[in-house]
């Protein structure tokens, strides 16, 4: 459910590291009932950001709040009701995967047999919950590492590469929980390099290079922007100096035989009587299918 406090926030949040931002003014805001996708490259700052947001490292400058409080001050006010899952779980191997979740509910301050019930039917380890995790497959210790997170039943996740390591099938497994949880209410916010699963389950993003936020915004509304058109022609190369003489051209070039560019207005009919008028009589014009990786890659030059 919304409500009127963000369920995260952070204002002009900076971390630097000598000379070097690792977060730079950094505004951000997840209403709460999101399932929010954070995305970056490598060194990005994703992780620093997460870590502040834990009060794991201090700010430079900057503050996080956390439902509505500075997480800083606050700390064993705000942290009890987050649930973090940063990289792969630190889990006892040598223990069943239940004693694993009372181990680290008496980190807590105890939690109910019943609550560790509840935990396990959620991450459907019910039946294998009295095996050792060192048996567990990889998708199996990345949902106990997320039961451990949600052992306090909390209001905000933080999930750091929830599905790190995981193969497709476990990739599935863990969507179809973070789609379970944030339909029960919880905001959920991932940070992820696959970028598929983020834009099959979030409903907005945030992209962010060199610590600096580049873009925010609904997932649907990147996947609509008027992007590239591939066309076939029978002289790719010189078409591509016509393209490059327009203003939307610029970046035209050819990509497996046929040529990739923008259009004017963005509008593929405008496209087709440029090239008709100059010349180039094209086999076939189709707007080219972007996805997420499509975009990230474009805004933030990674390859």
């Amino acid at each position: 459910m919304i409500g009127a406090q963000p369920a995260f926030r952070a204002i002009g949040l900076s971390k630097a590291y000598g000379k070097r931002l690792a977060v730079d003014r950094l505004d951000l805001q997840v209403d709460r009932g999101e399932l929010f996708g954070f995305l970056g490259p490598n060194g990005a700052g994703k992780t620093t950001t997460i870590r502040m947001a834990l009060g794991l490292i201090a700010p430079t400058n900057g503050t996080v709040e956390i439902l509505g409080a500075e997480v800083r001050h606050n700390r064993s006010k705000v942290l009890p009701r987050v649930g973090a899952l940063v990289e792969s779980p630190a889990l006892y191997g040598y223990l069943s995967g239940r004693n694993n979740l009372r181990v680290f509910g008496d980190l807590l301050g105890g939690v109910p047999e019943k609550r560790i019930d509840e935990v396990l039917e959620i991450i459907s380890l019910t039946g294998r919950d009295k095996d050792k995790v060192k048996t567990y497959s990889m998708g199996m210790k990345q949902r106990l590492g997320l039961g451990v997170a949600l052992l306090n039943n909390p209001d905000l996740l933080i999930l750091d590469e929830p599905a790190n390591g995981l193969d497709p099938a476990g990739i599935v497994e863990m969507r179809d929980l973070l789609r379970s949880l944030a339909a029960e209410g919880k905001t959920v916010f991932i940070s992820s390099h696959v970028l598929s699963e983020v834009q099959q389950i979030c409903t907005r993003v945030a992209i962010i290079n060199h610590g600096k936020l580049i873009r925010l915004a609904p997932v649907h509304e990147l996947l609509d922007a008027p992007g590239e058109f591939e066309i076939k022609v029978d002289s790719p190369d010189a078409l591509v100096v016509a393209l490059r003489l327009q203003p939307w051209g610029q970046e035209a070039r050819v990509e497996h035989g046929l040529v990739i560019t923008r259009a004017p207005q963005g509008r593929g009919r405008d496209l087709i009587a440029f090239l008709v008028q100059n010349g180039h009589q094209p086999d076939s014009v189709g707007e080219r299918q972007r996805d997420l990786e499509d975009i990230f890659l474009s805004l933030t030059g990674d390859s």
